[in-house]
């Protein structure tokens, strides 16, 4: 098996079967594949999955275990060399994958890889950024960000033209490719894995920095297009409402203390 793709369901089960059918519709030359999608007790059941569609696995896991732990739960099953982690929200281009797993094959000193990510109307959706500092979430969810437009527009790599192929500090998790086990330049072995200590959100940001604690290179790749349904689901109200009412967002705020308290304020990696 060459791609183990890896998809976490929770209540999601249209998207999950637009994503399945873009995946089994993609062209795979000689790439073999298998399909894991794991459950992650959204009951929605999916029971007959595994029997509309070859190559799939199904595994339904009997708790929630947030975006991070159902994912390592996908990746612990993995029989490849190389994993794609995909969002069942996605629709991925025929060649996209293909595209991601040569280059991945031919540049041994990258550990992680993601696509162009675009909205349903095409239009260019920030995937791409740099390590937050202490008070970016602030910046991108209240008023202050207008007065700190530099700052915040910095992390999310508004100058950058997204056209060309670019080391990064962190992608979006929603479309991720690495190898189940790498050799690091240090020549120690790294089996990546999401900290499961976050719930949701910060895990992308994560993992991308501990790949980069290892010496590796993390690198948005444009030949490869994904369409990414995105909502900011922590963000659908504002931060003084959210607050008081959102469940999400005090997920994204407990996400947000358990980065920093790991990984220290600033944004740059300690060498």
């Amino acid at each position: 098996m060459d791609l183990s793709i890896i998809i976490v369901n929770y209540k999601s089960k249209d998207k999950l079967k637009n994503c399945l059918n873009s995946i089994f519709k993609a062209d795979w030359s000689d790439v073999k594949l298998e399909v894991i999608v794991v459950d992650n007790f959204s009951q929605d059941n999916l029971s007959n999955l595994d029997i509309e569609y070859p190559n799939l696995r199904l595994i339904v896991s009997s708790r929630n275990l947030g975006m991070g732990g159902g994912n390592n739960l996908g990746i612990e099953a993995a029989t490849s060399e190389y994993v794609l982690v995909l969002n069942p929200d996605t629709i991925i281009g025929k060649d996209s994958a293909v595209t991601l797993l040569n280059y991945l094959k031919n540049n041994p000193d990258v550990g992680l890889v993601g696509p162009k990510l675009l909205y349903p109307d095409g239009s260019l959706q920030l995937s791409c950024s740099n390590f937050p500092g202490f008070f970016i979430p602030i910046l991108r969810r209240t008023f202050l960000g207008n007065y700190f437009k530099k700052i915040r527009d910095n992390f999310t790599m508004n100058d950058f033209d997204h056209n060309s192929i670019k080391e990064v500090d962190w992608l979006m998790g929603s479309c991720l490719m690495f190898r189940k086990k790498q050799i690091t330049p240090k020549n120690e072995e790294f089996r990546p894995r999401f900290d499961e200590r976050y719930f949701m959100y910060f895990e992308d940001t994560d993992l991308a920095r501990t790949f980069k604690s290892h010496k590796l290179k993390v690198i948005y790749n444009p030949e490869a297009v994904v369409v990414h349904d995105h909502a900011r689901e922590s963000a659908k109200h504002p931060w003084y409402i959210a607050i008081f009412t959102d469940r999400l967002a005090w997920i994204h705020i407990g996400s947000w203390f358990k980065y920093f308290i790991k990984w220290g304020l600033s944004s740059k990696l300690k060498r």
